[in-house]
């Protein structure tokens, strides 16, 4: 029996219950049977009617004005489908992605790749799980033309994985066997390389508050190269190589656990280090969204980002990080002074944690979302199904329609923290 079922049958029989209470209440002579009805039935049907809201709102997500994409659903078979990531090797896409219950961690939650040679139709070639431990926040990266994959180990039902564990294959689909990777604690994200031959990876701390760089020339052996940031309970890290060199720095900065108010403070840090990397200036915390799931890409020169996007984050319950906000997967360009919302993309309720594959003059994305017809609160969204999706754009029509949203008067503000 799944959680969406579930739902469903508490926001219809529930409340067809609740109002059956509530009109019984008045006919029974003891008072505390009545009092009794009439609180049972104003509860069911007061969390019945929030539910049915929650669940049945049409989605108001800001899709791009001006923007020409195709949307198309990968995989959608009814179990949650999150943290994914792709990359393009050796004439294939290539797509990974966690499959589970729910979006909390779950011994059940295993690791699903898949591959493709037009991005559209696509075959599992191989799958991964941790015995009995939930896996997630899956990574790729070509080093040393090998295919390597990091995967965040994690034994909490609130997941908080505690170390990172990696795996590597040299055809795509034979793979060795998962292994930690040290140092251990830290949580890699994605691994990048200017020339190739040194590959740096951003990685939080797992207790949070403290995110490093490391080095490598082989993928397995990594050491801490920089200290990126500390404090704010950043975790979430992930970088993009500048023009003339220098390396960018995105982090999710949450500043506190709390999940139902959510903290007003919740932002985006922006930093930039030169070569060789050893000191990052930050250049400011934008609070245009608290980037869950960033990822980073280049195009000609500028650097845009994707992650998820919180429309509302100004009030309790809906600050940033609240389990009850509504949540995108999001368009941004990301300047070293500021980050700018460009738009969302076809999503709502849990999503976000995708990637981005350059083919030519085409952008390939793809990232995870709830039912992208609905707009699920967060809380709802982690335990409904979810299914992955791939959105593609042109661009040149990208790039001339994101300059346009930033010379806007709106992105201006954006500096300002707006």
């Amino acid at each position: 029996m799944s959680f969406k079922f579930i739902l469903d049958f508490f926001r219809t029989l529930g409340m067809l219950l609740g109002i059956f209470l509530l009109s019984s209440s008045s006919r029974s002579s003891n008072l505390f049977a009545r009092w009794g009805k009439f609180s049972l039935g104003a509860f069911l049907v007061g969390w019945g009617g929030l539910l049915n809201y929650w669940m049945l709102r049409p989605n108001r997500a800001r899709f791009p004005q001006g923007l020409t994409l195709q949307s198309w659903p990968i995989v959608k078979d009814g179990w949650h489908n999150s943290n994914t990531d792709m990359i393009y090797w050796r004439g294939h896409f290539y797509l990974i992605h966690a499959a589970s219950p729910f979006h909390f961690g779950s011994s059940r939650c295993h690791l699903k790749l898949w591959r493709s040679t037009d991005a559209v139709h696509w075959e599992q070639i191989a799958q991964f799980s941790n015995a009995a431990e939930d896996i997630r926040d899956p990574k790729f990266a070509v080093i040393n033309d090998r295919l390597f994959l990091y995967v965040l180990l994690n034994r909490d039902f609130n997941p908080e994985p505690y170390t990172t564990a990696y795996t590597v294959s040299d055809d795509g689909e034979n793979w060795a066997a998962l292994k930690p990777i040290e140092p251990a604690g830290w949580l890699f994200w994605r691994p990048k390389s200017r020339d190739g031959k040194t590959w740096y990876v951003p990685a939080y701390w797992w207790e949070h508050g403290k995110s490093i760089l490391l080095r490598s020339t082989d993928g397995e052996h990594w050491q801490q190269h920089s200290v990126i940031y500390v404090g704010d309970r950043n975790d979430e890290t992930d970088i993009e190589f500048l023009p003339d060199g220098r390396m960018l720095a995105v982090a999710r900065l949450e500043f506190s656990e709390d999940y139902i108010l959510g903290d007003p403070h919740g932002s985006t840090l922006i930093a930039v280090s030169a070569p060789p990397y050893s000191d990052w200036k930050v250049s400011t915390k934008s609070r245009v969204t608290r980037l869950d799931g960033p990822c980073l890409f280049s195009a000609n020169g500028k650097v845009y980002a994707v992650g998820r996007y919180q429309p509302v984050k100004d009030r309790p319950f809906s600050y940033p990080g609240s389990i009850f906000s509504r949540k995108r997967t999001a368009l941004y360009a990301v300047l070293e002074d500021r980050l700018v919302y460009l738009g969302d993309l076809p999503s709502a309720g849990d999503t976000s944690y995708g990637a981005v594959v350059q083919r030519g003059e085409e952008l390939f994305i793809e990232y995870y979302t709830n039912d992208i017809r609905r707009d699920y609160p967060w809380a709802v969204g982690m335990l409904c199904p979810s299914e992955i999706r791939m959105v593609c754009i042109s661009l040149p029509e990208f790039e001339q329609w994101a300059e346009k949203v930033i010379q806007s008067p709106y992105a201006v503000l954006s500096k300002l923290g707006a």
